[in-house]
């Protein structure tokens, strides 16, 4: 049995929400009634996020997509929906390329992945990350990645919650040190990704996802591509309906 905290609502056609780096799968919760209208919809916490806990450095090593498919058995489900933001998204590609027989539609909402190096703003942002982290200024380092990754149609409820979300990622995180004992995962290769796919990005967002997005949509075979003129690096967080529809036509 995995050690990932999950939740499952809703019938219907598996869909599974991936959260971003800075969040956890309270990412979701604009979202998710709506979406479990129409599909058995889960989310779940990452080890290190919200209420999944990293392994001891004796543990053997884990993958954050290996994490996915075992819950993906657990749960009894063969074939779903990934809906990916940032770093999740960079998951949901790696098991839609390793088991695209598991995976119905992709999602990506200002995804990570390895299609693009990173560019100087993303190399400054972790940068100054790193240095405040050093520091032991978790503070700063939060309020950084509040300023940085909310575009400005986020409302002061939500940036509370990501600031609260992310405080807890880098308190478990920090404690647990550099011996967490984790995987890259497979490789990423959207040759193998033939499901139906959608490719969003925020035009307010760091220069680095667009290029990523742009790139990861010209592998993907038929990829819808998307930009949001208003949008930073959450939407769904910015402008929830929008991004509730957006998913639901995305998922039809």
């Amino acid at each position: 049995m995995t050690q990932l905290h999950h939740e499952c609502a809703g019938h219907g056609p598996v869909v599974v929400l991936l959260h971003s780096g800075v969040t956890d799968l309270r990412q979701w919760d604009p979202q998710w009634q709506a979406l479990a209208e129409h599909h058995r919809v889960v989310r779940y916490d990452r080890r290190g996020w919200g209420r999944s806990p990293l392994p001891e450095a004796s543990a053997p090593p884990y993958c954050s997509a290996d994490d996915l498919m075992a819950l993906l058995d657990e749960l009894d489900i063969d074939r779903a929906a990934l809906v990916g933001s940032s770093a999740g998204g960079a998951i949901a590609q790696q098991v839609a390329s390793t088991w695209p027989e598991r995976v119905s539609h992709l999602v990506l909402l200002c995804t990570d992945g390895d299609a693009v190096e990173p560019t100087s703003s993303v190399r400054a942002f972790g940068r100054r990350e790193d240095e405040l982290l050093e520091a032991g200024d978790v503070a700063a380092a939060v309020e950084l990645n509040v300023s940085t990754f909310l575009g400005p149609d986020a409302s002061a409820g939500t940036r509370d919650q990501v600031r609260r979300m992310q405080r807890n990622a880098f308190d478990v995180q920090l404690a647990a040190g550099d011996d967490v004992p984790c995987t890259p995962g497979p490789p990423i290769d959207l040759t193998r990704a033939t499901m139906p796919a959608t490719v969003v990005s925020g035009s307010l967002d760091l220069d680095y996802f667009t290029l990523t997005a742009d790139a990861i949509a010209q592998q993907l075979p038929g990829a819808r591509r998307t930009v949001l003129p208003w949008a930073g690096h959450l939407p769904n967080l910015e402008r929830p309906d929008d991004v509730t529809t957006l998913l639901l036509d995305a998922l039809a």
